[in-house]
């Protein structure tokens, strides 16, 4: 059994070194097919980390109005603090924020880094705990909006709704990415072992005639297919990350800083479900290109 299983491979590595050009340009076409999927999935994953991170960002912006005076907002502050769930109040005045912003701005001349003081308003950033429930948090906000003194309260619910419309969104796209991607990849790679089939017709009809059964003849075929899709997968995702390194490394580190989580990579588990998903669809191409030329 291991000496035909080493039989297959070395028949399957001498017809690739043998046609190495056809297979070279099936393994190219479906990496550039793989590169496709990648990128989908790839923007979906960082943005399921933004979307994570920011459902369990533990925080809460509470505005004032313009006539809050600052007894109102240390009474606030201190009611905010014996709140169960709350870690820590902090005030930040108008000029505070107005400072803050500025610091962002330091490389950029734009018309709102020129704003007055008064058009920042005051606030108390709260800090609360990430496990807090939604419905917890949701009473809290509000109490607040209640208050005569509070003018708004922001806990970047709004913005983490949206973000997981997003994400659905391009999960629907890398679902449908991924059918185009497979269809892609049973035609070319059941082409490309029909062709290397015809290529060696001669070597087949030999094999049959000396009495070889049909899962001898295939062997090699289904090999050389299982490795076109998995190389092709594997090649896909070396350029992708290739480009994601290129590009993470000119992207101004405040946009991580801003939205709280640094880009990453695809999952290992990910790129390494592509490779073999890659590998069973060329072995699954390869066997259904050779089911009308080599009877079972």
């Amino acid at each position: 059994m291991i000496e035909a299983s080493f039989s297959t491979t070395r028949r399957a590595r001498r017809g690739m070194l043998r046609e190495w050009r056809l297979h070279a340009l099936s393994v190219f076409s479906l990496a550039v097919a793989f590169v496709c999927l990648g990128a989908a999935l790839l923007v979906v994953t960082n943005l399921r980390s933004i979307e994570e991170r920011w459902a369990h960002a533990g925080r809460a912006s509470v505005y004032f109005k313009d006539g809050a005076t600052q007894e109102d907002i240390d009474d606030l502050k201190k009611a905010l603090e014996k709140v169960p769930g709350v870690l820590s109040v902090r005030y930040v005045s108008s000029g505070q924020a107005r400072g803050d912003f500025g610091k962002a701005e330091v490389t950029q001349k734009t018309e709102l880094a020129s704003l007055p003081v008064e058009a920042f308003p005051s606030s108390l950033e709260v800090e609360v705990r990430p496990d807090m429930s939604d419905a917890e948090l949701d009473a809290t906000v509000g109490k607040l909006r209640q208050i005569p003194a509070v003018d708004d309260v922001e806990t970047y619910q709004v913005w983490t709704q949206r973000l997981s419309k997003l994400v659905r969104g391009g999960v629907t796209a890398a679902v449908l990415l991924a059918i185009v991607v497979f269809t892609s990849v049973l035609a070319v790679v059941g082409s490309t072992i029909r062709l290397a089939l015809q290529r060696r017709k001669t070597e087949v009809e030999v094999l049959k005639l000396v009495g070889a059964t049909d899962r001898f003849v295939k062997g090699p075929f289904l090999l050389e297919g299982s490795a076109q899709g998995a190389m092709g997968a594997a090649g896909a995702i070396v350029l992708l990350a290739v480009l994601f390194f290129v590009v993470r490394g000119r992207l101004d580190g405040e946009l991580a800083l801003l939205v709280g989580v640094e880009p990453s990579f695809l999952p290992w588990h990910v790129a390494l479900g592509m490779v073999l998903t890659g590998g069973l669809l060329g072995m699954t191409a390869a066997s259904l290109g050779l089911r009308k030329l080599v009877t079972v």
